[in-house]
C-alpha cells in the first residue's frame, strides 16, 4: 500500500492504449478518437492502438493478444479503451508469461479495469488510478477531465463531495472499484488488504437484490467489517421499479452496523462525472462534513 507512486507525467510523454476486456464496437471508434484527442491536448503523446476492433468472441480479442497491450514497453501512461468483462481472465495462473499488472508507469480505467487495478494494488504497485476509459473521457465535463490531467501531472485535486450517511472521519488507504468486479477477487490474492481502507464502490445495471447478494458477501466473509470508511459512488440504472426494496435502503441497511463512516452520493462510476481516484493514496473520508480527501504523500 506505501509503495512509491509513478513519476508526474510531462508533455511529450507518451501514451499506451489497452483494449484488456471486451470488444470495441464500430460506433465507438468516434468516442475513442475523441478521447485521444483530449490526452493529446494535454500535451501528451498517444500511440494508435494496431488493432482498435480486434474481437475474439466478445472479447477485444484473445488472451494472449489482450495481454500483450498491458506488455508494452516502456511507456509511463497506459489508458485502458473500454471496460465490459475479461480483464480478470488476464490474472488466472498460467494464463500468462509476463506480468499483467507490472509497476512502474499510471494505469487508467474503472469498471472492468478494476480487477488489474486492485490486482496491481494487491501486489504492492502503486499507480492505478480509477477514472474515465479512453473512450467515456470527451464526454466527461470539464471539471473531471481536469481532475485527471491534475492527477496524472503531479497537481493536487479539489476534495470530493457526497452525503453522510453514517457519522464520523476515518483515514486509511484508498481502495475504488466497481462492485461486482471487486466482489469476485474475494478470496484471491489479487485483492489488496482491506484493513483500515477506504473503500469507495461504484456499479451499473444491477437491481437492488443483487446488490443485496453482493453486499451481503462482503459481510459473510467478514470483508467489510475490516474496513475504516465506506463511499459509494453512482449506482446507474440499479434501481429496479419494480422491486418492492429501493437500492438506497439496501445499501444503506447492509453498512448501517459496520460502525464506521458512510458517505453516499459521490460523483464516481458510470456516468459523466467520473472524478479520477488514485488506488493505495491516504485519504480522509469524513462523512460530517460529506468529504473525501486526498492526504499529501
Amino acid at each position: 500500500m506505501k509503495a512509491a507512486l509513478p513519476q508526474p507525467l510531462q508533455r511529450g510523454d507518451r501514451v499506451g492504449l489497452a483494449a484488456a476486456s471486451s470488444a470495441l464496437a464500430d460506433d465507438s471508434l468516434k468516442r475513442l478518437q475523441a478521447g485521444v484527442a483530449v490526452l493529446e491536448s494535454w500535451g501528451l503523446q498517444v500511440q494508435p492502438h494496431p488493432q482498435p476492433l480486434r474481437r475474439w468472441g466478445h472479447l477485444a480479442g484473445a488472451d494472449p493478444e489482450r495481454l500483450s497491450d498491458l506488455l508494452v514497453g516502456d511507456l509511463p501512461l497506459l489508458a485502458c479503451i473500454r471496460g465490459g468483462w475479461g480483464a480478470a481472465r488476464l490474472l488466472e495462473p498460467g494464463a500468462q508469461t509476463h506480468d499483467p499488472v507490472a509497476g512502474g508507469r499510471w494505469l487508467l480505467g474503472f469498471s472492468d479495469v478494476t480487477s488489474l487495478l486492485w490486482a496491481r494494488q494487491a501486489a504492492g504497485r502503486a499507480g492505478g488510478i480509477h477514472g474515465p476509459m479512453v473512450t467515456t473521457l470527451a464526454a466527461e465535463p470539464d471539471w473531471s477531465q481536469e481532475r485527471l490531467r491534475d492527477l496524472l501531472f503531479g497537481a493536487p485535486v479539489a476534495p470530493l463531495q457526497g452525503e453522510g450517511w453514517c457519522s464520523g472521519a476515518a483515514e486509511g488507504p484508498l481502495l475504488v472499484g466497481n462492485l461486482t468486479v471487486a466482489t469476485h477477487l474475494l478470496g484471491t490474492a489479487h485483492l489488496p488488504p482491506l484493513n483500515g481502507a477506504v473503500l469507495v464502490l461504484e456499479d451499473v445495471g444491477e437491481a437492488p437484490y443483487r446488490i443485496d447478494r453482493l453486499l451481503t458477501h462482503w459481510r459473510l466473509c467478514g470483508a467489510l467489517q475490516k474496513l475504516a470508511a465506506i463511499g459509494f459512488g453512482s449506482f446507474s440504472d440499479c434501481d429496479d421499479p419494480e422491486s418492492p426494496t429501493p437500492l438506497e435502503l439496501v445499501l444503506r441497511e447492509r453498512t448501517a452496523d459496520l460502525g464506521i463512516p458512510v458517505l453516499a452520493g459521490l460523483p464516481v462510476g458510470h456516468t459523466a462525472g467520473n472524478a479520477a481516484l488514485p488506488l493505495g493514496v491516504r485519504a480522509r473520508l469524513d462523512a460530517d462534513a460529506g468529504r473525501l480527501e486526498l492526504l499529501p504523500h
